[in-house]
């Protein structure tokens, strides 16, 4: 890799890593507390990077997406946070180790997802031209949705019984929840990645510096 390169990749990381803590940080930009549990912008950020920048940086920003959902769902809870932070608590439901979990290893897979996808798809549709058209919303949905399925049916796994005590609803009812929450937030999130990932990665990709 040469040096204008690696410095432009360099700076980008930065950069992104800024706009994930810098949206992390300002109320309701990067999470939008909806009460029940927080949508969230964040991941677009990550998936562009992960686009432009490859996996490893991507996973490299998607863990810092989690330790922003950590620190935010621990300091400015909803009444689901105990299942991302296990310094947080409602009555006698409590956060645990799989809060850990449940906030790195689906963002940390929104950084690398991304990538795979648009990669393959490039080379499915080698001889077709507009083929980045296609390529880059099916990444950006691709990765908004790892993020969406993987918490929210990791929510159900790790902590049925729990969600069901802090929505008063019966445990049976608990799945018919997280598919409401997955329909409510995870469509309009994958339309804005599709579409700011798209817009943003074009520009990106145009810039980057050619390899000597």
């Amino acid at each position: 890799m040469n040096t204008s390169k690696k410095t432009f990749r360099m700076v980008l990381t930065a950069l992104f890593m800024a706009i994930v803590i810098i949206m992390a940080f300002v109320p309701n930009l990067g999470y939008i507390n909806l009460v029940v549990i927080k949508a969230t912008l964040i991941h677009v950020p990550v998936i562009i990077g992960s686009i432009v920048l490859g996996p490893q940086m991507g996973a490299v920003l998607g863990a810092t997406f989690g330790l922003t959902s950590l620190i935010n769902n621990s300091i400015n809870p909803s009444l689901l946070s105990f299942a991302f932070s296990p310094f947080y608590s409602v009555g006698e439901v409590g956060g645990n180790f799989f809060s850990i979990i449940i906030c790195f290893v689906p963002r940390i897979l929104v950084g690398v997802v991304p990538y795979y996808v648009y990669k393959g798809l490039m080379a499915l549709m080698k001889n077709f031209k507009g083929k980045k058209l296609v390529a880059l919303p099916a990444a950006g949905v691709a990765g908004a949705l790892t993020n969406t399925l993987l918490v929210m049916n990791m929510i159900f796994f790790f902590f049925k019984d729990e969600f069901a005590t802090a929505k008063s609803i019966a445990v049976e009812a608990v799945y018919d929840v997280i598919l409401g929450i997955i329909a409510a937030n995870g469509i309009p999130e994958a339309i804005v990645a599709a579409v700011l990932g798209t817009a943003v990665s074009l520009v990106l990709l145009r810039m980057m510096p050619k390899e000597n």
